[in-house]
């Protein structure tokens, strides 16, 4: 019987997920919250039409989540699961070979997440609930390590200082999401169900998160996936003078070509396809992967 490879350093693997930095996975975006600053599911059947077509374009996770990041009204913990866990059941059931991912914050939603099917919990708000990293590792599921500036869940930056060099953010940055990191492997998650996020525009300015983006190689360097969420951001925006999420997809997809080159093993997007080809493309130039056609100059 021949034994299979561990994981390498940097890898995730999770479910039918084995991505890299040679060869990173795309995170679609479901947002079941009606308050989405770009695109919100009104329903569960049009969030599982989305993760469908999500698949179907390349993605290879879906990203799940009942809250708005942002300001905006209260959800509770029970509206919440009512949110999401009707569709995650209904994907895992569907769509068996994707791996679901629940956005949330909270321990109650993600053990109830977890039982529905999901296999990745996105803490975008850096450890708020101290026992998330416990239910991740008791579910043998995946966590992302964030990266918010000391912010409570769902409040906005403002004049965030992280000292008086420029790279200093970035210090501050790494520190605490490898501190995070270590307190998910206590619980008992394993190195390669880690996932490093910078985190650009929580807790910080627009040049706070192009210094992050910059230094991207960075995270990579720790021996656990990165995970870049940028889609459509603020920051993005401010970068081009795109005012509308509508108007930032091409400022996007730059950004994730640059990510991808240094080192990002998992891009979370609104956009699938563009995206999907953006990696495609850049694998194509480094070599990391073939054409899908090649017959120019060849008949």
């Amino acid at each position: 019987m021949t034994r299979q490879p561990g994981p390498a350093a940097g890898d995730l693997r999770i479910g039918s997920v084995h991505a890299g930095a040679s060869r990173p996975a795309v995170m679609a975006v479901i947002n079941r919250s009606v308050d989405s600053f770009h695109v919100s599911e009104p329903t569960a059947e049009s969030a599982v039409r989305a993760a469908a077509a999500a698949q179907e374009a390349g993605a290879a996770i879906v990203d799940i989540g009942g809250v708005r990041a942002g300001r905006g009204p209260h959800v509770g913990i029970q509206e919440e699961i009512d949110l999401v866990c009707p569709v995650i059941a209904a994907v895992h059931a569907q769509l068996p070979g994707l791996v679901i991912s629940a956005d949330t914050y909270r321990a109650p939603v993600a053990r109830e997440a977890l039982a529905a099917g999901a296999r990745i919990v996105n803490d975008t708000w850096a450890g708020a609930d101290p026992d998330l990293p416990f239910v991740a590792a008791r579910a043998g599921a995946g966590l992302v390590c964030s990266h918010t500036g000391g912010l409570d869940p769902r409040t906005d930056a403002h004049r965030n200082r992280y000292g008086l060099l420029p790279d200093n953010v970035v210090d501050a940055v790494l520190t605490g999401v490898l501190d995070l990191a270590g307190r998910a492997r206590r619980a008992g998650i394993p190195d390669h169900r880690i996932l490093l996020d910078p985190t650009p525009d929580f807790g910080k300015n627009t040049r706070q998160s192009l210094r992050l983006l910059r230094s991207i190689d960075r995270f990579a360097q720790h021996g656990h996936p990165v995970l870049l969420a940028i889609s459509r951001k603020d920051f993005i925006g401010e970068s081009v003078d795109a005012q509308t999420p509508a108007a930032r997809l091409p400022a996007t997809l730059a950004a994730t070509a640059y990510a991808v080159e240094h080192g990002a093993a998992v891009i979370r997007t609104h956009d699938v396809s563009e995206t999907v080809d953006t990696i495609r493309m850049i694998g194509a130039i480094t070599g990391a992967a073939e054409p899908l056609r090649s017959v120019r100059g060849l008949r």
